[in-house]
């Protein structure tokens, strides 16, 4: 074996080490292997010019290992002739980065030393052998490895557990225990709680209930991203709430108790459920509708932008508000431009009190929606964990070898589409009426006014359509100049 570049009569050697998993983040493992390389290279009278280390980086897994990378550029340049590694694992476990590695060797005149292993001659026919073996036995250990951690995973997903990760939000009471972490970046320790993620945390299930209730009521995904900023609520990292977040936690299986693997729901978790299945379904189904729009514009400040039509010259067109007259008031107006415009406060407020009027009369009822009827919303779910766990079984089955491709297919595609069935009716049997709330509460004014603005407009769309003709002109017989009859109302529903 070669070691021909030297400095001073002593060869020139750079060390490698890398730990796969460091769960810590103090890097313990590679510290280990580095003092034991530096050992063997003071055994063999070696100089280390340089130690490269790559912590927390599977080799198996396939991400880029920047210093590895490095220390292939250095010894194309000369830099060493003796490359030291607590295993040769520890270099490889990849077959092709392996391959590469002996053409550098060969090249380049490097040998390699190993703690554990001895030494790799890759410059004779039998040590690149030996250095194949070893890489298959390490890849093939790896994909064990691999194996395992998947299967445990699957099968705490299957029986409902916690699969582990960042805490999710609605769960994760403190246990009184604590836990050492060490921060990567800096190195520095902490205490931190230890949590029971089958906890609810109750202000943050509140939380997921309201913005459920707010999406089936007609409220939007922009208006729970602002109620959260209105109300200091953040993720369980600590950061703002934003759009993807809201619209990732709303649509949450956990929410309704139900545990997922690999997207998959697979049965009822061990933890408890902040929202009712129904409700939960009804929103994935809402956010999931194609015809829902899906990029925002500008939110309506008003009451009536573009749902208050032009009635004159039968034009039909959606009326939007703009600022006007000398004092530079907000009104209403056509977008061909007939005529002057509505003032806009005046106008909204006139629709408010004639809605509020309408839903505090004793037959207010008559609006309603028909409700469910006689939908059983609790055979729906007990119906659908059947099928569910119907599910679990064929997989089951299959997985064992119990149970052919086609048949286990078919089976699975049957119970896929009995479950959407279910589904579809839990979630119509979930739908709010937007008028909801508001028809036989004790103060029906003081209900519209807790509504959110998007609120309001979804109960004018379900119940009215208002119309601005041609006002007249002077004095009304009020004594003011706004002429309500000019403002005209068509009742969708009821009389």
């Amino acid at each position: 074996m070669k070691t021909t570049r030297t400095e001073g009569g002593r060869t020139r050697a750079v060390i490698y080490c890398r730990i796969s998993q460091d769960r810590t983040g103090a890097g313990l493992g590679v510290e280990r292997q580095r003092q034991d390389c530096e050992a063997l290279a003071e055994r063999n009278g070696w100089d280390v010019v340089e130690t490269y280390v790559d912590n927390d980086v599977s080799a198996y897994s396939g991400k880029k290992r920047k210093d590895y990378l490095r220390m292939l550029d250095d010894l194309e340049q000369g830099t060493a002739t003796v490359v030291i590694a607590w295993h040769t694992d520890r270099l490889h476990r990849s077959p092709t980065e392996l391959e590469k590695y002996i053409d550098l060797s060969e090249r380049r005149g490097v040998s390699t030393h190993t703690v554990q292993a001895g030494t790799v001659d890759l410059a004779t026919p039998s040590g690149r052998m030996t250095a194949r073996i070893l890489g298959a036995v390490a890849r093939q250990e790896s994909e064990h490895k691999g194996h395992r951690v998947a299967r445990a995973r699957q099968q705490k997903a299957m029986a409902g557990e916690w699969a582990g990760g960042i805490r999710p939000f609605g769960w994760g009471v403190p246990t009184g225990e604590t836990q050492t972490r060490v921060d990567r970046k800096t190195g520095e320790e902490s205490e931190v709680p230890v949590l029971d993620t089958n906890q609810v945390v109750p202000a943050e299930a509140e939380a997921l209930r309201h913005w459920t209730d707010t999406i089936l009521s007609g409220g939007s995904i922009r208006s729970c991203v602002k109620w959260c900023t209105d109300k200091g609520f953040t993720t369980t990292r600590g950061n703002e709430i934003t759009h993807q977040d809201m619209r990732d936690m709303l649509m949450r299986p956990r929410n309704a108790g139900i545990a997922v693997y690999k997207g998959e729901e697979v049965g009822r978790g061990q933890w408890e459920p902040i929202v009712d299945e129904a409700k939960f379904r009804a929103v994935v189904a809402i956010l999931t509708d194609p015809s829902r729009r899906t990029t925002p514009g500008a939110q309506p400040k008003w009451l009536g932008s573009l749902l208050y039509v032009c009635g004159r010259d039968g034009c039909g067109r959606g009326l939007t508000v703009t600022q006007s007259g000398g004092r530079q008031y907000p009104s209403y107006k056509c977008p061909t431009g007939h005529g002057g415009g509505r003032r806009a406060e005046v106008v909204d407020q006139y629709v408010e009190d004639t809605i509020v009027e309408r839903l505090s009369r004793d037959d207010a009822e008559d609006l309603l929606l028909p409700g469910p009827g006689d939908v059983d919303v609790a055979g729906l779910q007990a119906e659908s964990e059947r099928i569910r766990r119907r599910m679990t079984d064929l997989a089951g089955l299959f997985g064992a070898g119990q149970l052919e491709l086609a048949p286990f297919t078919e089976g699975m595609e049957t119970a896929r589409a009995q479950l959407d069935g279910v589904t579809n009716q839990l979630a119509r049997a979930a739908m709010v009426d937007p008028l909801v709330g508001l028809v036989g509460a004790p103060d029906v004014r003081k209900a519209w006014r807790a509504l959110l603005l998007e609120q309001k407009r979804n109960v004018l769309r379900a119940v009215l359509t208002v119309t601005l003709v041609k006002p007249r002109s002077g004095r009304m017989p009020d004594g003011g100049y706004f002429d309500y009859d000019a403002v005209q109302f068509r009742w969708l529903r009821g009389a």
